[in-house]
């Protein structure tokens, strides 16, 4: 664990904060808001991110955003909600464990998939193809849209004012968006950096060519090992595969060994439940203590000198790391791509297609709030307007639009 040294106390610390590693964000020290607002007597700045989050209307919708399986699938399945909560929970563990500010960490995990479209990647690679000729579509730059701007809860601003180190957090989700010379990093060499995010970046300089926070970091391996743990469950749930057939990963064989050993003969509901709740546990212990090394050996004396790192400094080690790459090569062909689920995601991508042509010859038949004036527009403003209104959409919502506008809707089972 870190040296107790690491651990300080801020003498003017705000209302809920507790003992902090040197190296974690502190919001007493955070770089604040993009417009200033009254503090609060109960909340420090993460704590108010974090409830805003949960507030919004756009955290409300994850209930009904499939992550892989439409919901009509079961209700057994996880939706974006589900995982959210998972991926904070699992964040929050990490923060714990690393000396790190728990509520940043967690608003990151419950913030993380609000721009994400209906219908999980499909939804997303549609409306991206869609909208090739106007910047693409990312959901990372669709969160960012939707704290900074679509979601409309507040007389004195758009979006959620969310403080510096929750946005910086949110843009880099996925590690540095420039490199220090100031060019795109390979994720964007080719499409360049979204527009959503070079327009606020503009108004408020979020370092796109540094790593975020340790607390960001925790919050980004979260989502891995969330998305491992139940898309195997999912997958069993769904009969897409068998416990026999998890042998094909190592990592997986040597825990159903384990299992088989401890528990034999053990029903499969059960010995499903014991190998998610081993592979969650072996991952974050993992990422404790790589983490826990890595920090040990930068020494860093500030949260800032985490962003300079160069490196994550929250990750997995090599074998972690394998075993991850591994259980993905595994789930990619026989989950994500199986048969059964390659026939709804044509079908899924087809609405959210149907949708973004009609809206684009048609904007007015859109509700008021998204059709008043966009006939108006130019194109690129227009499907950007479009592409919004589709994001935010539930699968629930995205079906009932499209059987307003169409004689014929696609049954998504």
């Amino acid at each position: 664990m870190p040296h107790p040294q690491s651990f300080v106390l801020d003498a003017n610390r705000e209302p809920g904060e507790r003992w902090r590693a040197v190296y974690a964000c502190r919001s007493s020290q955070s770089r604040g808001r993009l417009i200033e607002e009254p503090g609060s007597a109960t909340r420090n700045h993460f704590q108010r991110d974090r409830d805003r989050i949960i507030h919004s209307t756009a955290f409300r919708r994850l209930k009904h955003k499939t992550q892989v399986f439409v919901s009509h699938e079961g209700d057994h399945y996880r939706t974006r909600l589900t995982h959210t909560i998972e991926v904070a929970q699992i964040a929050r563990a990490l923060a714990r464990a690393l000396g790190l500010d728990e509520d940043l960490a967690e608003a990151l995990a419950l913030a993380h998939d609000l721009g994400h479209t209906p219908f999980g990647h499909t939804g997303e690679d549609a409306l991206d193809a869609c909208m090739r000729d106007y910047g693409g579509f990312d959901h990372n730059a669709q969160t960012l849209r939707i704290v900074t701007r679509l979601e409309r809860r507040y007389a004195d601003f758009d979006g959620l004012n969310l403080s510096w180190e929750a946005l910086e957090g949110l843009v880099k989700h996925n590690g540095p968006l420039l490199t220090p010379d100031g060019q795109p990093t390979e994720r964007y060499a080719e499409t360049g950096i979204p527009m959503a995010i070079v327009e606020y970046q503009e108004r408020q300089d979020l370092w796109l060519d540094s790593h975020a926070s340790a607390e960001a970091q925790a919050a980004a391996l979260a989502d891995d090992i969330a998305y491992n743990a139940h898309d195997i469950d999912d997958g069993l749930r769904a009969g897409l595969f068998e416990l026999s057939d998890l042998r094909a990963v190592p990592f997986l064989a040597e825990l159903l060994d384990e299992i088989e050993r401890l528990h034999p003969g053990l029903e499969k509901g059960r010995a499903t439940n014991e190998l998610v709740r081993r592979v969650i546990t072996r991952f974050v212990e993992d990422v404790i203590g790589r983490s826990e090394a890595l920090i040990a050996a930068l020494a860093p004396a500030d949260a800032d000198a985490v962003r300079r790192a160069g490196a994550p400094v929250v990750a997995f080690s090599e074998a972690i790391q394998k075993a991850d790459r591994e259980i993905k090569a595994f789930l990619y062909p026989n989950m994500y791509r199986h048969p059964r689920v390659a026939v709804i995601r044509q079908r899924a991508a087809d609405v959210v297609r149907d949708l973004f042509t009609r809206f684009s010859a048609t904007p007015q038949v859109m509700p008021d709030d998204w059709g008043a004036g966009a006939a108006e527009l130019d194109e690129a403003r227009k499907a950007r307007r479009i592409a919004d209104y589709i994001a935010g959409m539930t699968d629930w919502y995205a079906l009932d639009e499209h059987r307003r506008l169409f004689d014929a809707t696609p049954a998504l089972r």
